[in-house]
């Protein structure tokens, strides 16, 4: 019996950065693997997207080519962000899956951002910068901006995967989680423990923000000069996912008071300018783009990837990997992924 055939085309990922050796051996006796190349690749879809029952990547897919794809099955995008470089409705009107890997991100930031928190509070890394310059404070004086993050109001902007991933790291601090998504219903996050509020009222009411929600048509500056005039004194606002849901020159206006402080793992522009002001701002602690770049995250990926294909090809419904929605995807306005 011959093998079903896998499209490779995961740039900017790679195969062996996505599979461990394990996978990667079963992947390749189970499939024969047909790589894409980095150039030319409207010429090499022509000739064998007719072959593939599954594409591992995100290549351009118009209407023109996904016609010719009569044995296609299911496309999964290993950047993890829908784009709109594909016939969604094509795929959702001939029983094309269209899925992506976002699921494996959500404990590895979810953890990052509990640490960006915990540093926040008690200036871990502020301390650790005097110390090795020879300027540190011991005992109280070291801590007179320093706070307890038990019993504090949490903030969710997004209550998705990361949102969900975070939460049990931090219900055991506080039961006062609210959380703002118009994509989920109220009783979805009450089911959570979690009190669903507007935007302004969590700006307003929360001590620890975190932002968590993926890029719409519709919230794009979502978070400006407006609102966050709103934020409480010694606020911390903690930026994971994405730049683009905040003005970020009315964000950088609003942290130069330095009454709020700030965590941030994505920018609107990488890498950052090494002459940004940004970089001069104190009440600042930076990541660059480090939450979701961890190794074992991109392990999991080959392996739910695995999954959901032998899952297909038995006939059943994917379970691991994000489907595409018919009523979202094509509001998403994610930018492409350039650096692991």
């Amino acid at each position: 019996m011959s093998k079903l055939v896998v499209i490779s085309d995961p740039y900017p990922r790679t195969l062996n950065l996505i599979f461990n050796k394990e996978k990667f051996r079963l992947f390749k006796k189970k499939f024969q693997i047909i790589s894409a190349p980095l150039k030319n690749k409207r010429a090499f879809y022509e000739k064998n997207i007719s072959k593939a029952t599954f594409i591992l990547g995100q290549p351009d897919l118009p209407s023109t080519l996904l016609q010719k794809a009569k044995k296609l099955k299911a496309i999964f995008n290993v950047e993890s962000n829908f784009m709109d470089n594909m016939d969604y409705n094509y795929c959702f009107n001939n029983g094309i899956h269209v899925l992506a890997t976002s699921p494996v991100f959500g404990k590895v930031v979810a953890e990052l951002a509990l640490g960006l928190t915990l540093s926040l509070a008690r200036n871990i890394h502020g301390a650790h910068y005097d110390f090795k310059f020879a300027k540190e404070k011991y005992g109280g004086e070291s801590n007179l901006n320093s706070f307890l993050i038990t019993n504090k109001h949490f903030g969710m902007i997004g209550f998705g995967d990361l949102a969900r991933a975070l939460l049990p790291l931090i219900q055991p601090f506080s039961n006062k989680i609210f959380a703002y998504d118009p994509w989920i219903p109220d009783q979805v996050i009450k089911d959570s423990k979690v009190i669903p509020c507007s935007l302004n009222t969590l700006l307003k009411k929360c001590d620890i923000i975190y932002v968590l929600a993926t890029v719409t048509s519709k919230n794009v500056d979502l978070i400006n000069k407006k609102n966050l005039s709103t934020l409480k004194k010694g606020s911390c606002f903690i930026l994971m996912s994405r730049a683009a849901l905040i003005n970020f020159d009315d964000f950088i206006a609003r942290l130069k008071r330095g009454d709020i402080y700030a965590a941030i793992d994505v920018f609107p522009k990488e890498p950052v300018n090494k002459k940004d002001p940004i970089r001069k701002l104190n009440n600042v602690l930076f990541s660059a783009h480090r939450a979701g770049a961890l190794d074992v995250a991109f392990k999991e990926m080959g392996n739910i990837v695995y999954q959901d294909m032998c899952l297909i090809m038995n006939h059943l419904p994917p379970r691991l990997c994000k489907r595409a929605e018919r009523e979202t995807v094509k509001h998403l306005r994610s930018k492409p992924v350039e650096i692991n």
